[in-house]
């Protein structure tokens, strides 16, 4: 064997750990508002960072130390200070917005908490049900998507389809599969006060918390949100937008359920699909997001839709399958389209 790359391995197999025990320290430094009482604050004592954070000395002082480690932190050892950068700030103390990365570690605990379960499933089959990742697992999906959906959906995202604004504003029927807690559906309802919408997702707990989030907007008059399959709609209930935001791939039955949107769009309506930024080639995916995604798939999305006897597409299901399956059910036009970001891409469907 090869000592150098034993050595590289060893080396990878530390830094994976300390990947994702950075991930755990993340996670409570957002958690707990350890980060936000540091955002902006320049270099601070362990006393001064207690102080701000209300937080037991103890621990505080082993998170500082593990994040300094980690270099989430500058660590300043002569004056014996820990500063979080404006630039690190950025992305972990900005909650709400559409640069806010703090829901990625949110999902770290919430997915190896049923890593258990998933083992189990490599040797039995089925999988997790997507209840069974509880409230914490709703909230981190919550945190990853919020920031998008209010600041990139519409200021963003349909730019890129203007014949579809222009509907929504002139007066339009929009609905929202797999809708979660509901963001993207009330983004949308705020943007286009002329038009109605429809929220459909299985899980109960995210549709009653989607209602509270209408409620709260005051869009009960605009929107309603149902926890029910896409078949208990009122016949002859179609719509000229249909949002599948980072969903389809998630579905337990995907040729059933895109046959039936289909019936539900309007001749000249738009199904606007957005879907984790995978290649159909798994060489093309070999980088820190393509792994990241594929933890997602085997501790997330693949799981749910093997538990509910499904396909299991994966989070890396990649545009040509999709094209594929859009196509089989009776779609005549998928186009991908050309809007930039890291993560996503995004599709245009058409009957």
């Amino acid at each position: 064997m090869d000592k150098a790359k034993i050595k590289a391995f060893v080396d990878r197999c530390f830094n994976d750990m300390a990947g994702a025990m950075s991930a755990g320290l993340v996670y409570v430094g957002i958690r707990t508002g350890l980060f936000a009482a540091m955002a902006q604050r320049g270099p601070m004592s362990v006393a001064q960072v207690v102080d701000a954070s209300q937080l037991e000395p103890r621990y505080v002082e082993e998170w500082l130390n593990g994040m300094a480690a980690a270099h989430y932190l500058i660590y300043d050892p002569a004056a014996l200070t820990f500063e979080f950068p404006d630039e690190h700030a950025y992305l972990l103390a900005s909650e709400g917005t559409d640069h806010f990365a703090g829901g990625m570690f949110h999902m770290a605990p919430a997915l190896l908490a049923v890593a258990p379960k998933v083992a189990e499933a490599f040797v039995a089959g089925g999988g997790i049900h997507f209840e069974e990742f509880g409230d914490d697992g709703i909230y981190a999906l919550d945190l990853i998507n919020r920031g998008n959906y209010q600041h990139r959906l519409v200021d963003y995202w349909l730019k890129a389809l203007p014949e579809v604004t222009a509907a929504l504003e002139a007066g339009a029927a929009g609905l929202d599969i797999g809708c979660g807690v509901g963001y993207a559906t009330l983004a949308l309802a705020t943007a286009y006060p002329n038009s109605q919408f429809v929220g459909i997702d299985l899980d109960q707990a995210s549709i009653d918390q989607a209602s509270i989030n209408a409620a709260e907007q005051g869009l009960t008059d605009r929107v309603r949100f149902i926890a029910e399959p896409l078949e208990n709609l009122p016949a002859g209930e179609t719509f000229d937008l249909i949002t599948a935001c980072d969903c389809v791939h998630d579905f337990a039955d995907p040729q059933t359920l895109l046959s039936d949107l289909r019936k539900r769009l309007n001749p000249d309506g738009t199904m606007f699909v957005v879907e984790p930024k995978a290649s159909d080639r798994l060489e093309d995916n070999c980088h820190p997001i393509g792994a990241m995604f594929y933890g997602f798939s085997v501790f997330h999305c693949m799981t749910q839709s093997l538990a509910a006897g499904g396909p299991g597409l994966g989070t890396c299901m990649g545009p040509g399958k999709l094209a594929a399956l859009v196509q089989q059910a009776g779609f005549a036009r998928c186009e991908q389209l050309d809007i930039k970001s890291n993560v996503n891409m995004f599709f245009a469907v058409r009957a």
